[in-house]
């Protein structure tokens, strides 16, 4: 790849390595330059521009950001499509992160164009939270480079998220003679609130006097009432392996695997066994709500991943968790976690159709509705909730997407023109809504990977709030809207849509070219939806 400074008779098919303002608006960076584009900057009065010339052999940012991103992302984890060179992993479900942190290194040094950062390994991430990000540094990258990157990542994935499981958690607290009532209350608090904050239950509960015959007789006891894991919360702390909770537990006929961790608050807590069932001797720390290294192991093992001496032994790095007078506590100043954006879709499907002659959205193609086309390739996108707005033949209109999951809203109001439906489409947006998608119905060709290619767009901080498909130069639908633009859209009047704040809102606007003209075919007339039907054929 080649980067320079040229004169601009010269960068014809040219990256723009940084956006540049036109008569028009602007032209932003990672622009592949057309003969118009040349034209419109030789008018306004451009001469020289900063441009990327890929050469053989070399890999664009977005398809080489596609291709490792589709090898890292395993079980639990979903690969965002990429955009400028990034493509976000986000976790389809609650768990932990595991992270093969050695592959990870061997990524990242490679070759400076191509970075893989992720969570820190058995992190607890929540639904839709982003757990890495692949991001490539300049336009392209050479395919040799990007062949090693792929020798390193294997043919197994690099993260993934183990599911937290739903599991039947005993408890047992030991008590000595003078000791207080209100302590053996709060342990049971402390742990019934961790239980139950990672997705299980506190199933049962057990009260014995701290010595080994009572442990065993009620470890043995949680054991029958099919607990697992048991967790052993002594009256005092454990500081040998033939203190009371360790030889309680190995009376029972368990084993202690490991007693002791690298982690402060947490230093003594226990690893043991019962015939296969975990037992986790808890440090008195853990009577504090604030994390300690009891929580790190009680993670794993409610996430069904198993624990090993040499695992406990390996948490040292990072396990200074105690805060020190002369700073603020790091946990009083948590990270926001990042998360996939929230995106709704609003289907305009309200139209009357006049130049077709009957309801064109429920024209037959390929055996189903011509609406239904539309619909399903937003439920396979990575859109959150869809919204079907109605007017003519409502009835007709709910049966053909009948039994798709859809939130369908009717405009009494339709024959006063496209933005009326466009306002009862918002008025309908869930409120932790990211952006809404602005679709037409009667764009069947629209697929879910361009869908995607929009959302993974989208970025407020970039200035990427309104992100539009084109082809050839061409734009076209749908358009995908930030919400701080939802107050304007929603002042617009008649029968427009939200295309008319386009120019005025040109630097929040960015063009995602697409390979097909999907983008740009409606069908308004009986021709259209021939040469539709035609298209389609096998």
């Amino acid at each position: 790849m080649k980067f320079a400074e040229l004169p601009l008779q010269d960068t014809l098919g040219c990256i723009l390595a940084h956006s540049v303002r036109h008569s028009a608006g602007v032209f932003k960076k990672g622009r592949k330059l057309a003969a118009d584009d040349v034209k419109l900057l030789a008018a306004s009065g451009v001469l020289k521009i900063f441009v990327a010339r890929l050469e053989a052999g070399d890999v664009p940012e977005d398809e080489a950001a596609r291709v490792i991103v589709g090898k890292i992302a395993g079980s639990g984890a979903t690969a965002q499509e990429p955009f400028t060179g990034r493509a976000n992993v986000y976790a389809q479900q609650r768990g932990l992160v595991v992270v093969d942190g050695s592959r990870v290194n061997a990524i990242n040094r490679v070759h400076e164009s191509m970075t893989l950062a992720t969570l820190p390994n058995y992190h607890v991430v929540e639904k839709g939270q982003m757990i890495a990000t692949i991001k490539i540094i300049p336009f392209a990258v050479a395919r040799g480079n990007l062949d090693k990157a792929l020798a390193e990542i294997g043919t197994t994935p690099v993260i993934r998220v183990q599911a937290l499981a739903e599991k039947r958690v005993g408890l047992l607290i030991t008590k000595v003679a003078g000791g207080k009532q209100s302590l053996i209350e709060k342990s049971e608090t402390a742990m019934r609130d961790r239980v139950k904050a990672l997705g299980s239950d506190l199933a049962q509960v057990r009260v014995c006097d701290h010595t080994i015959e009572a442990v065993r007789k009620s470890a043995q006891e949680l054991q029958a009432l099919s607990c697992n894991p048991i967790l052993l919360f002594g009256a005092s702390a454990i500081v040998d392996r033939e203190d009371v909770i360790p030889a309680g537990l190995s009376a029972a006929g368990g084993t202690v695997i490991h007693l002791g961790m690298p982690v402060d608050p947490g230093n003594l807590m226990m690893l043991g066994d019962l015939q296969g069932v975990p037992v986790l001797g808890v440090p008195s720390c853990a009577r504090s709500p604030k994390v300690n290294g009891f929580d790190w192991a009680l993670e794993r093992v409610l996430a069904g991943i198993t624990l090993s001496a040499s695992d406990i032994m390996d948490m040292g790095a990072g396990g200074l968790l105690a805060e020190i007078s002369s700073r603020p506590s790091p946990r009083d100043r948590k990270p926001i976690a990042q998360h996939a954006p929230r995106i709704a879709a609003i289907v305009l499907a309200a139209g009357k159709s006049s130049r077709m002659g009957n309801n064109k959205l429920l024209a037959d193609l390929n055996g189903k509705p011509l609406l239904r086309h539309s619909v399903e390739a937003l439920k396979a996108s990575s859109v959150h909730d869809i919204i079907v707005v109605t007017g003519n033949e409502p009835e007709r209109v709910q049966s053909a997407l009948k039994p798709l999951d859809v939130t369908l809203v009717h405009n009494a109001n339709f024959a006063e023109g496209l933005s009326t439906s466009l306002k009862r489409g918002l008025a309908a947006v869930p409120e932790e809504t990211d952006a809404v998608l602005v679709c037409l119905g009667d764009m069947p060709l629209v697929d879910a990977q361009t869908i995607d290619r929009l959302v993974a767009a989208f970025n407020v901080a970039e200035h990427r709030t309104i992100c539009v498909p084109t082809f050839e130069g061409k734009r076209g639908n749908p358009v995908l809207w930030g919400r701080q633009h939802f107050i304007a859209i929603d002042e617009i009047e008649g029968d427009q849509g939200a295309r008319l704040l386009l120019d005025a809102l040109s630097d929040e606007v960015v063009e995602i070219e697409v390979k097909t003209q999907a983008v740009l075919v409606d069908v308004d007339t009986p021709q259209a939806l021939q040469d539709i039907r035609s298209a389609l054929k096998p």
